[in-house]
């Protein structure tokens, strides 16, 4: 986690370092301000493989537009409200036992990412939908010290010490662009947005599209750049979520590796990758300015050839300032 902070604090402080953004464009930009940070583990449902844990920390912070990486992130729809922000994020993967010291052939590889997302939201509430684009930088490998991270956790809580992460995928870049669009789809009621999305890189390249149906004591989902992260809210938030997409799975660099790397010493072949996946969520917010709290359930279709369907916990805070 220390090196995650410190990694965020750099990239915050480039941020504002930054020369000031021309006027290259006449779409508002929100001063809203947010810190966000989320942890996941399958610990929840007393499991301990595939995806084992993740955590994220994001800042949107009218200083990051001053970002030269502003120019390859689209503006979006006219009289659309600009939200800029960073994300840095961290995720490890194991295979269905990591007691054995061995490579587990047919098996989920060991793997960890650590990368920063620089990301554009493109908000227009007039006509509830919303462009996000995103550009992925960072690396897979032992440098993101998924290794490190698993053992220090499993020795505290005195769980079994994973003994395979030697053949994990080896250090390789990860360059990624993501685009992402979302449209008002039904609100009586209940809200029901729709979503395509398609990402394009070295980590993970894909195309997807599915469904967020919210319910409860809610603002509208298009009224800020999330109402479930409790932005510029003056009453109580509680309610209900549920996503259900499908993906098309043209790389996954935690199954197969880096794609330009072949020293790893175990991955999975191409034709061993499920080409469609499931993926659905569910969960609870509960928010009132300036704070938001969330918990969500995460199951996934089996990924590989022989593999398993897999769950996970997420446990989220975000503070508006």
């Amino acid at each position: 986690m220390r090196f995650l902070v410190l990694a965020f604090l750099l990239l915050s402080e480039c941020a504002v370092q930054a020369a000031p953004a021309p006027a290259d464009t006449l779409l508002p930009l929100s001063p809203a301000r947010r810190l966000s940070y989320t942890y996941a583990n399958d610990l929840f449902f007393r499991t301990d493989y595939y995806f084992t844990q993740g955590m994220s920390l994001t800042l949107v912070h009218p200083l990051v537009a001053r970002l030269p990486v502003r120019h390859v992130l689209p503006a979006g729809a006219p009289r659309s409200t600009q939200y800029h922000g960073i994300t840095l994020r961290y995720d490890g993967f194991t295979p269905l036992r990591i007691q054995d010291a061995f490579i587990r052939v047919g098996d989920r590889p060991y793997a960890a990412y650590l990368y920063a997302s620089f990301f554009r939201v493109s908000n227009q509430a007039a006509k509830q939908h919303r462009l996000t684009s995103a550009l992925d930088i960072g690396f897979i490998g032992p440098a993101a010290g998924g290794k490190e991270l698993q053992t220090a956790i499993h020795r505290v809580t005195g769980n079994a010490e994973p003994r395979g992460w030697a053949y994990q995928i080896r250090n390789a870049p990860i360059v990624g662009y993501r685009l992402a669009f979302e449209q008002l789809a039904a609100s009586r009621g209940i809200e029901l947005v729709g979503n395509a999305e398609a990402s394009l890189g070295t980590l993970y390249t894909y195309a997807a599209t599915g469904l967020r149906l919210r319910a409860g004591q809610l603002t509208p989902y298009f009224a800020n750049l999330d109402s479930s992260e409790a932005l510029c809210l003056h009453h109580w938030q509680l309610y209900g979520q549920a996503t259900l997409d499908g993906r098309l799975i043209g790389y996954d660099a935690t199954l197969q590796g880096g794609p330009f790397t072949m020293s790893d010493p175990y991955t999975l072949a191409a034709s061993a990758v499920r080409r469609a996946v499931l993926r659905s969520t569910g969960g609870l917010v509960l928010a009132h300015e300036p704070l938001s709290f969330s918990a969500t359930a995460t199951w996934v279709s089996p990924e590989f050839a022989g593999g398993r369907s897999h769950r996970w916990g997420q446990l989220g805070v975000t503070v508006a300032f």
